[in-house]
């Protein structure tokens, strides 16, 4: 191994453990303070209810912020807006620390989640510059271990910073996280877009990127997948903890274990893909997965149809955990395959279905009472519907896409043999 190729290797290697840091990002911003809303709530002297609304306020940054961070990673590179939304992240961070009042914190929280949002939306462009293919496949599956991690952790930690700080004082952890993510990025993180690889022009044509996005069928129809496989998540996110401590009577330290076991599935879920995907490919993995998903959702509705009990819901809702595992790394692969030179702005599109859409429609589900019943109805019409979008839609896209890169690569190769 030479010099250069040893360097470059090491280089490679620190920008997935940046890429693995920024996995942590949304779930930590989100969850860290948890425990402590009841004290937030009652310290500015408002409801339960909008003491909850500031985590649905930063989600909802989280996922608009990308549509901002991603095009123009295109233009800038992508170390730039990190670095940038890090920075503010942390001296947002400190404004939530300070805020008078829940008006003020809610305003500040959406800024939070939409200066956050650089690092989530640079974790799937980085990767994307670094891997393609079944290889990205993999590191996405590998990243999942703490994606899935994360938020199992954050309550926990969150509790204990509680136990010794008030609310004010864990958005001041906030700051000093979003702070080290900077050291980090700055010192570690090297520039994955070279200049000659970044598109000119002004505002006018960083936001004519998505319109060049949007005019892949392929894209549009993975988009659309996501859409509904996001309410599925959300469902489940929005409703378990009432399914299982309402409905089914259990303790909050059961259902913090089950909520853990459910995670620990997803991540399987995304190292058995890890493991297969070399051979069978992302296409396939993809839409077994999602097949997979969508009849796990109905033997659940099943299940809530005939009264059968809390275990076999839960058994079944691991199983449509993991098939989601599977799925995710695959269905990301496949919408950024052909956008390498648009990797932001399609990231950005595929980070707002997920942050956004799911987290809209699902509380919803919670209107008349959230139930397994009604849990599992809209997990059953959202999956379903994701897969016959996979099946109908993705696939016949996806390989009418690739049938023409192919016909074009021919042409490339043969041309020059026309003028000998």
């Amino acid at each position: 191994m030479t010099t250069t190729t040893a360097t470059q290797v090491m280089s490679l290697r620190r920008s997935i453990l940046v890429l693995g840091t920024l996995e942590v990002f949304g779930p930590l911003s989100m969850d860290l303070y948890m425990p402590s809303l009841p004290d937030l709530a009652r310290d500015l002297g408002t409801s339960d209810a909008l003491s909850q609304a500031t985590m649905s306020a930063s989600m909802i940054g989280l996922g608009l912020g990308q549509l901002i961070a991603g095009p123009l990673s295109d233009r800038l590179g992508r170390r730039p807006p990190l670095l940038v939304g890090v920075a503010l992240f942390s001296v947002l961070s400190l404004l939530c620390a300070a805020a008078p009042d829940i008006e003020v914190l809610l305003a500040v929280r959406f800024l939070q989640g939409l200066a956050g949002s650089a690092g989530i939306v640079m974790a799937l462009t980085v990767a994307r510059d670094l891997f393609d293919g079944v290889e990205l496949s993999r590191l996405l599956s590998m990243l999942a271990l703490v994606a899935a991690l994360a938020p199992i952790l954050a309550p926990v930690i969150g509790g204990q910073l509680a136990a010794v700080m008030s609310w004010r004082g864990i958005f001041v952890v906030l700051a000093g996280f979003g702070a080290a993510i900077f050291l980090i990025g700055a010192t570690l993180l090297r520039e994955t877009l070279p200049p000659e690889r970044r598109h000119g022009g002004g505002v006018a044509t960083t936001v004519g990127q998505f319109g060049t996005v949007l005019r892949d069928r392929a894209f549009v129809a993975i988009l659309a997948a996501l859409v509904f496989g996001g309410i599925t998540f959300f469902t489940y996110l929005a409703s378990i903890s009432f399914v299982v401590q309402g409905e089914h009577h259990l303790s909050p330290q059961a259902f913090s274990v089950i909520f853990a076991a459910n995670s620990v599935a997803s991540v399987l879920g995304a190292q058995l893909n890890r493991a297969l995907v070399r051979r069978a490919g992302p296409l396939r993995m993809y839409v077994v997965a999602a097949g997979a998903t969508a009849a796990a959702a109905l033997a659940l509705l099943a299940f809530a149809v005939g009264g059968s009990g809390l275990a076999p819901v839960l058994v079944t809702l691991a199983v449509l955990l993991a098939c989601s595992g599977m799925s995710s790394p695959n269905s990301s692969v496949l919408a950024l395959d052909s956008h390498a030179a648009h990797a932001g702005t399609a990231a950005a599109l595929l980070g707002m279905a997920t942050f956004v859409a799911g987290p809209l429609v699902a509380p919803l589900v919670s209107v008349g009472g959230a139930t397994t019943m009604t849990m599992s109805v809209t997990m059953a019409v959202s999956s379903v519907i994701a897969a016959a979008i996979a099946w109908g839609v993705v696939v016949p896209a996806v390989r009418r896409r690739d049938a023409v890169r192919a016909a074009e690569t021919v042409a490339v190769v043969t041309e020059p043999a026309a003028y000998t």
